[in-house]
Formats: C-alpha cells, sequence, structure tokens
C-alpha cells in the first residue's frame, strides 16, 4: 500500500468540484477535424459539396466509414440507475460519470464519444430511443444501469443493431477478473477447472463475471454465490431471476459463511465488510479473494493478510496492488472492435481481451507505469496479477486481439489486411513518435550501432537498453558499477543483466583505465589539464569516459546528459572529439510531436546570438539531418521583422542567412526573414510573399538567437503537450548527443536510434557526415 497521505473525503469533493468548473464548465468539447477558414472550405464542408460524400453514402452505406467520422465514434449511454457507488440519481446527475468515461475512451483509445443521458426508466421504451440511434454510431457502451433491466436492455438492443453493443458494468469487469482469476491461478499451480470459486452479490457485474469464468474453464457446478438474501439455491423463490438461477446450487447451505470453505477465488461485488477475517481462514492454500465494492472492499487487504500471508488480494482501490478498472479494457476493446467494422463484440472477443490482459501482466513493465506509481516498480506476483491502467501497451495486444477475434469469428465487416500496418498505426498512436521515427528506426535495426550511455546507472537508460535490445536497435554499453546496475536491473523487473546481455564500463575498476588517462592527457593536457586532474576525470566523469570510448572507437555513437548542465558536457564533448572538419561550431536541432504535426527548432541549445555565416551552416547541418526521417524540410528564418517591415541587426542577419542559405542550398525550400505565423499559415505567407520559396507550412524553424529559440521550444512543449525528441548534436567530429534531465526512457529510445543512423551515414562516409563545409 502506497505511504502518500489520501485527501480527505471533504478535500477531494472540493478539488473535484474545482476541476470539473474550471477552466470551463465540464470535461468535453467538439473540435473540427478539417479547416474551415474561407468560402471554399464551407463549400466544402457544408452546401453544395457535402451532397457528394451523402450521395456516395446513399448508393453504399459502408462508405460512411470513409467519409464520416460514425466508425470512430461511441455513444455513452445511460439512465442513471445505478451510477457507481451513488445508486439511482437519475440521469442528468449521471453526466459528469459519462463525460469521465467519454474522456477516458480519447485519452487511452482515440475513440470519440458523444455521452447520452436518456430520462426514461421503462425497458422497451428505452431499447426505442437507443435502437434509433444506429446510423450516428459506430458502437454503443450502456453504462450504470440497474439489474436485471441492464440484462434486457443489452440482449434487445444486440438483437437489434447491427453495431457492437456493450454494457461495461458488467462485461469489462468480467475480462479484468478472468484475467486476473486466469494469473492468481498460475501463480498458485491451479487449474481452472478444478477451482472452487465464491461469489458475493449477485448483479449485473457478478454475474457476468462468472458466465466469463465459465467460457474461461470454470465449472459451473464449481461456482458457488450469495447475495443478500443468502446462499442462491435450488428453489429459492425471494429476489431470483433467470440470470441469477443458472447458478443456483441444489444445497440446504444459506450463508456465505456455510460456502466459503475450501474456496480458491473470492468474487466481492457486493458490499463493504462482507467477508470476515475468519471466513478467509477456512478458504482453499493460496487463495485469490477480490474485493471489488467500492469505496471499500468486502475485506480490507490488511484485514485478509493479518489472518493468513498466503492470500492474493484485488480490489477496486487504486491505493492498493491490484486495481480491478475497467479502464483496462473498454477502451481497447472498442478500438480494435470499430477497426474492423465489427457488428457485435462477442464471446470470443471478450476472451482475446482476458488472454492479452493476462500475458501483459506477465511481461515487464515500463517506465511509464512505474512513473505512475511513483517510481516503484512492480513485476508478475501476487501484488501484480493484471497490468497497470497507466501501461501503455494495453491497447498493443488488446486491439489487436480482439480485432483478430472477430475476423475468425465472422463478424467484421472491414478484415484488417495488413496487421503489421495497423500495430505501426496503433504504435504511432501510443508514442506519437512512430510516423516520424520510423524510417530512423527501420535504419537503425538494417546495421545495429555500438551506443556508450554516459548515465548507465539511471533506471531510464537500464529501460531504455531493454528496449534496444528486444528491437535489436543498438549494442549497448552502461557506464556504471556492475553491482549497482544488477540490483537496478533486479529491482525495476528488467530481464537484463550487465557482462550477459549488455557490455558496461565500470568507473571504479576497468582493466583500460590508465589507458583512458593516457588517452585524455594526449587530448588535453595543452588544455590546462595536469594528469592528476585526468585520473580524477576518469574515475569520476562519465561524459569524459564514454566521449573517450567514442574517441578510440570502442563506441560508435554517445549518449549523455541525464544529470549535470548542458554546457558542461558539451565542454567536454568539445575537448574530446571536437567539431567536425569545415564546422564552424556545435549546433542543436530539437523535434517537437504535437497534434499538429512534427516540427523542428533550431538552434536551441548551444549559440547564444549566431552570426549570419553561423544561421545558415545550422541551416544546413538541420535540413540533411531532417531528410534522415523521410521527410523534405521547408525552413523558415524567423524574426520579429516579416520580410522587411522592421530592420534590424537580426533582421538584417537573418535577411543575409537567407541569401547564403539560396546559394549553397539551391535545391532547399527555405525562407524569410519573417513571422512565426506566416511561418506555419501558408495563406498569411502569400499575402505578404506571393512567390515564396516554400511550398507550404514550414517544418523547419531556424530561429535568431538562442533566446528566442529555447524560449519558443519550452513554450511550446508546454502548451501543447509536444513530445520532445532531442536536443540533437549536430556538427560534432563524431555521434555524440546531450540530452536533457527530463527525458523519458522512450525519449533515450528514439535517441539511441538517431544516433545509430547517424553512426552508419559516418562510417558510409569515411567519418565525415553532415559537414557542409568540408
Amino acid at each position: 500500500m502506497t505511504d502518500k497521505k489520501r485527501p480527505t473525503s471533504g478535500e477531494l469533493d472540493e478539488q473535484a468540484l474545482f476541476y470539473h468548473e474550471y477552466p470551463r464548465a465540464g470535461k468535453l468539447e467538439i473540435q473540427a477535424t478539417k479547416p474551415l477558414g474561407n468560402q471554399r472550405d464551407l463549400a466544402l464542408a457544408y452546401s453544395p459539396g457535402v451532397a457528394a460524400p451523402c450521395l456516395a453514402i446513399h448508393k453504399d452505406e459502408s462508405k460512411a466509414a470513409d467519409y464520416t467520422a460514425r466508425q470512430n465514434l461511441v455513444a455513452v449511454i445511460s439512465n442513471g440507475t445505478a451510477v457507481l457507488g451513488l445508486g439511482a440519481i437519475g440521469p442528468l446527475a449521471s453526466k459528469p460519470v459519462m463525460e469521465g468515461k467519454a474522456v477516458l475512451f480519447k485519452k487511452f483509445a482515440g475513440i470519440d464519444v458523444f455521452d447520452i443521458e436518456v430520462d426514461e426508466t421503462n425497458v422497451d421504451k428505452f431499447v426505442d430511443a437507443v435502437g434509433v440511434l444506429e446510423p450516428t454510431f459506430g458502437g454503443i457502451n450502456l453504462e450504470d444501469i440497474k439489474a436485471p433491466e441492464c440484462f434486457q436492455i443489452e440482449k434487445r438492443l444486440r438483437e437489434r443493431m447491427n453495431i457492437p453493443v456493450f454494457h461495461d458494468d458488467q462485461h469489462g469487469t468480467a475480462i479484468i477478473v478472468s484475467a486476473a482469476v486466469r494469473n492468481g491461478m498460475e501463480l498458485s499451480g491451479k487449474k481452472l477447472d478444478e477451482i472452487k470459486v465464491v461469489a458475493s452479490g449477485a448483479g449485473a457485474a457478478a454475474l457476468a463475471c462468472l458466465n466469463l469464468l465459465v467460457a474461461s474453464g470454470v465449472k459451473r457446478e464449481n461456482i458457488w454465490v450469495s447475495d443478500i438474501e443468502g446462499v442462491v439455491y435450488e428453489g429459492r423463490e425471494a429476489l431470483m431471476d433467470e440470470w441469477k438461477s443458472v447458478f443456483a446450487q441444489k444445497t440446504d447451505k444459506r450463508t456465505l459463511d456455510d460456502i466459503i470453505e475450501g474456496a480458491d477465488v473470492f468474487i466481492g461485488l457486493s458490499a463493504a465488510g462482507v467477508l470476515k477475517p475468519e471466513m478467509v481462514a477456512k478458504m482453499a492454500k493460496r487463495p485469490l479473494v477480490m474485493g471489488l465494492a467500492n469505496p471499500n472492499p468486502e475485506i480490507m487487504p490488511e484485514d485478509a493478510l493479518a489472518v493468513r500471508d498466503d492470500v492474493v488480494m484485488c480490489t477496486g482501490r487504486s491505493d492498493y496492488p491490484n486495481q480491478v478498472n475497467n479502464v483496462l479494457c473498454f477502451p481497447y476493446i472498442f478500438r480494435g472492435a470499430l477497426d474492423v467494422g465489427a457488428t457485435a463484440i462477442n464471446e470470443e472477443m471478450k476472451l482475446a481481451a482476458v488472454e492479452a490482459i493476462a500475458a501483459l501482466a506477465r511481461e515487464e513493465p515500463t517506465d511509464v507505469v512505474a512513473k505512475a506509481y511513483g517510481g516503484v516498480t512492480h513485476t508478475f506476483g501476487p501484488n501484480y496479477l493484471i497490468p497497470s491502467p497507466f501501461d501503455n501497451r494495453l491497447i498493443l495486444r488488446i486491439a489487436p486481439a480482439v480485432a483478430k477475434a472477430a475476423m475468425e469469428t465472422g463478424v467484421a465487416t472491414r478484415p484488417i489486411e495488413d496487421f503489421d500496418t495497423y500495430m505501426d498505426k496503433l504504435n504511432r498512436f501510443v508514442f506519437r513518435s512512430g510516423m516520424v521515427m520510423k524510417p530512423i528506426i527501420a535504419q537503425a535495426k538494417a546495421d545495429k550501432q555500438r551506443v556508450i550511455y554516459a548515465d548507465g546507472e539511471d533506471e531510464r537508460v537500464l529501460r531504455a537498453a531493454q528496449v534496444v535490445l528486444e528491437e535489436g536497435l543498438a549494442t549497448p554499453i552502461l557506464i556504471g558499477r556492475p553491482q549497482v546496475l544488477e540490483n537496478r536491473c533486479e529491482r525495476f523487473g528488467l530481464r537484463i543483466r550487465p557482462g550477459t546481455d549488455f557490455e558496461f564500463v565500470n568507473p571504479e575498476d576497468d582493466p583500460r583505465y590508465r589507458s583512458y588517462v593516457d588517452t585524455l592527457v594526449q587530448l588535453v593536457g595543452r588544455k590546462g589539464v595536469t594528469p592528476e586532474a585526468a585520473r580524477t576525470m576518469v574515475r569520476t566523469n562519465s561524459t569524459v569516459i564514454g566521449a573517450l570510448a567514442l574517441h578510440r572507437e570502442e563506441a560508435d555513437a554517445l549518449i549523455t546528459g541525464l544529470e549535470g548542465r548542458f554546457d558542461k558536457h558539451l565542454r567536454d564533448i568539445n575537448n574530446i572529439i571536437g567539431c567536425s572538419e569545415g564546422i564552424r561550431d556545435f549546433s542543436t536541432l530539437s523535434l517537437l510531436i504535437n497534434s499538429s504535426g512534427a516540427y523542428f527548432l533550431a538552434d536551441t541549445y548551444v549559440t547564444e546570438c549566431p552570426s549570419a555565416e553561423e544561421i545558415a551552416e545550422i541551416t544546413h547541418l538541420a535540413s540533411e539531418q531532417i531528410k534522415r526521417f523521410g521527410i523534405t524540410p521547408r525552413v523558415a528564418l524567423l524574426s520579429h521583422s516579416n520580410f522587411g517591415s522592421r530592420p534590424s541587426e537580426t533582421s538584417n542577419k537573418m535577411r543575409e542567412a537567407l541569401q547564403m542559405v539560396w546559394k549553397q542550398m539551391p535545391d532547399l525550400e527555405a525562407e524569410g526573414e519573417m513571422h512565426g505565423d506566416a511561418a506555419l499559415k501558408p495563406e498569411i505567407l502569400k499575402r505578404y510573399m506571393p512567390d515564396a520559396h516554400i511550398s507550404g507550412p514550414a517544418n523547419l524553424l531556424v530561429f535568431p538567437t538562442l533566446d528566442a529559440s529555447n524560449i519558443a521550444l519550452n513554450l511550446i512543449k508546454a502548451m501543447t503537450d509536444a513530445l520532445h525528441v532531442g536536443p540533437i548534436l549536430l556538427g560534432a567530429k563524431k555521434t555524440a548527443h546531450i540530452i536533457t534531465p527530463s527525458v523519458t526512457s522512450r525519449g533515450i529510445v528514439n535517441m539511441t536510434a538517431l544516433s545509430a543512423v547517424d553512426a552508419q551515414c559516418r562510417k558510409e562516409n569515411a567519418g565525415v557526415c553532415l559537414a557542409p563545409h568540408s
């Protein structure tokens, strides 16, 4: 359990109310995906142009998936009769919950949602109200509808509608519970067809859990159910229905205490405190106890563990291990179903999701998961039966599994023909850098290079190293003490080990120490570094160690910068590696990826006030780097002046630099000096410069000063939630990059791929890469 102080109920309520009200009421907005900036856009978006897609859909209804948002649009629908733990509070009061569900769909799976609150409790009328919405949506997510009406509503809508209808309270919970049971029994060495399951609660979620467990292999005769009236037995009349009767046992036992003995699994979807410690004591060896009542479970984990230490616990709470949270599955099930145009979500698709979730829990967790839990890493075991909701691999495992199951069972109307392409699409959604980085990653894999990491003991580097090894991007070399590397790999749940899976340089005791010192003295002995100082640097400065390894050709590329100041790392690289022949000075290129696309900024970290010649050099180096991404560079030399509107020292410098760029690189699309809006908006650019030398929005923004570029970088990154790849160091004699302390492990992986490709380039060109003056 976390040691973090939980907010009190009053504090949380106050924070939640503020969150929902500011800066504007609610959690959703409608946003256009097409421009509507002129008369032509209006004519295309509405009359008369809109007639063309209307007629195409009238002729072939499947074209709606091509011309409208329907195939990525889900309705979250409720009548507010069973809202969370709040009960029948009505449809209007349920709206914040439905908006929240919509946010989760968008955040985790990129699915758009309309939340629809229906003021109707009559089953027939509710079904009629929802059934007529089929032309609008690609899927229906029923939410917070009480039992037994929810069973009737879902059954009738599934029969009536030709799109997926999914009651998440039932099936979402069932899928997560089934995955936890599957892993829990594997951990305890038990077989599904031999276990005894006891359930407390017989509502929609509980019965769906039991039905899916039966589909997974649990025998119906081994399932015992208790509710508010006691044990569900043959002949009972109180609070019975056709769905509950399926699990009625022929028995004279009447209480939960009577049926709990010897149970391997307890599933609680009832009320707090129902499962007593003495009941837990009577369960089978290594029992799985799932107390899923909210906000307080049927038994608190500490109370269960006080009785016996072999209990494995799951709850619905985020402050305990093994949280059963429906967000683990529903966005990704719909993602897979929508992507193949499924007409239903069937049992096979649910079971595919179960297996995908269970398998993911047995994989190594990523840094995203660790970050979500304050840096604590969980690996498969009693406290990690199911993945974290923050695991960004969920969509990569569940959506394809569901899509394949839909195709195999004949409910897919648009089967996926190329799953590699489909996985690329999902990866792009997850990592955002996927599309831009794809050609770089492919090229890195083609010829693996040796990349040395100065901050080898950092968790992010260790996680990145495992990904690099698994994906075959490079051969990692880590600078770090072997025992520390070993211990941290184990602590973070990583498979890799020093000396077995990757090489390392031990700064405390390495056989190359003396020769490293000698090399350093040769390089910087006339720059004020004494032999004694050199010995200290080789023991304590990992950037120096990495740069020496690079200089001695024991590595092909260096990545450093997770600790310390950029300028100090650059000084060490300059002293040992230096600039390429013909290069005036170092510079950097930063890539920002946001919802609008990919943008490169230069120089963001090195030269405070570059000269016109340096601006031209930066432009050339950056443009050549951009081409490696498979992107045609379009350069804007930025200024406070727009094509001579305000002459000044800096604007004149940018204009002079542009003339040099045109002369040195006549095929490069470049324009300036210009405002930022003119660079990014072609309609503004044409207004000022109709015969501009760039054919579209600029993707390389070159700034007149370091102040301007670095401020712009950080503002854009923060304001647009952009992913930063870089900084990419340009101009070095050998491949070396100084990344920032805020980098993630995925950022390190991206920089590893870039480093590998740069190293390949240098070898192909006899060590010279991107040197315009050589």
